[in-house]
């Protein structure tokens, strides 16, 4: 059987902490990390190789552009960070300019796999990188809202007292400020949440601001999103089929075209294989509309 294989282009607080948690979950054969600065990459290579004799097989080096050869996935979590005073334009246009560099050097050995985008803003990185990468739609993904519905199910089980596995709940949209929870659709074993209007308020402002809240705490997240990475990859290289709010491109979805918005989409080995048709309120759809322009705002405003 062919060996599976990930690529991480960025090995900072997400690339690394990812890569950690693909090796411990066992979930690929070879393991590839990319960075600027090579030494940072070698480093987290080696440093996850003396931890070989507890884990398994698997094989991880600090890699060029030229091992992206055969590799299933390429997650990119590399992007720079705002400078003070920086308007954020600025920064989506340096942004911009680094996923340029990184594509036009990964597709000379790679036009066939998965592209996993994670770098923020995570809807527009993976729009300018289906863009540029001129991909089919399903292999230009981004991570989208999954760590956003996380969060949210995990907040509601905490107020009812039950295990977030049970809960069923989505945030759509930006992830982001602009975001949107579908207390429509949320449910446990099909039963309505029984929330009253203040909790569902305190829930989804934890849920939306649960980065900031981290971030003022201890200056990046990134265990959950890379576990987030983790379930996008399983269910690509498993042929899973799960049902994962992702970020892709949508065509008339509710009335939303051509922008990356995290919305629930059926994943498997091809990529999204297809975006969920679900019924949304009049209200959730207008705030859905309102996601949508918002990061069309954004990306015209780069003048590119």
């Amino acid at each position: 059987m062919k060996k599976s294989k990930i690529v991480i282009i960025g090995t900072g607080a997400v690339g690394s902490t990812t890569a950690y948690t693909l090796l411990l979950r066992n979930r690929v054969d070879e393991l590839v990390l990319i960075d600027a600065n090579h030494n940072k990459a070698a480093g987290d290579a080696l440093d996850m190789n003396h931890g070989m004799p507890f884990l398994g097989q698997a094989s991880v080096w600090a890699g060029t552009y030229e091992d992206c050869a055969g590799a299933d996935i390429i997650i990119i979590t590399a992007g720079a960070a705002q400078k003070p005073g920086e308007p954020r334009t600025e920064l989506l246009k340096r942004n911009v300019a680094i996923f340029d560099s990184i594509i036009e050097q990964v597709l000379p050995y790679n036009g066939d796999a998965i592209l996993l985008i994670a770098s923020n803003p995570v809807d527009i990185m993976s729009y300018m990188a289906y863009k540029k990468a001129g991909l089919p739609i399903h292999r230009v993904i981004g991570s989208g809202t999954l760590l956003d519905s996380a969060r949210f199910r995990y907040l509601i089980g905490q107020k009812l007292d039950i295990d977030p596995r049970s809960v069923h709940a989505h945030i759509v949209g930006e992830h982001g400020d602009s975001e949107l929870p579908l207390w429509s659709l949320a449910n446990i074993a099909g039963s309505k949440l029984t929330l009253s209007a203040e909790d569902r308020e305190d829930v989804f402002v934890n849920t939306r601001d649960a980065a900031y809240q981290i971030i003022e705490a201890k200056g990046a997240t990134y265990y959950a999103i890379a576990l987030a990475l983790d379930r996008i990859c399983t269910a690509i290289l498993s042929d899973e089929g799960a049902v994962l709010n992702v970020s892709t491109l949508l065509n008339d979805y509710h009335g939303v075209s051509d922008v990356y918005l995290g919305v629930p989409c059926i994943v498997d080995r091809s990529g999204v294989r297809q975006v969920m048709d679900i019924t949304i309120t009049e209200q959730e759809r207008e705030l859905l509309h309102k996601s949508a322009d918002k990061l069309k705002g954004l990306i015209s405003s780069l003048q590119l």
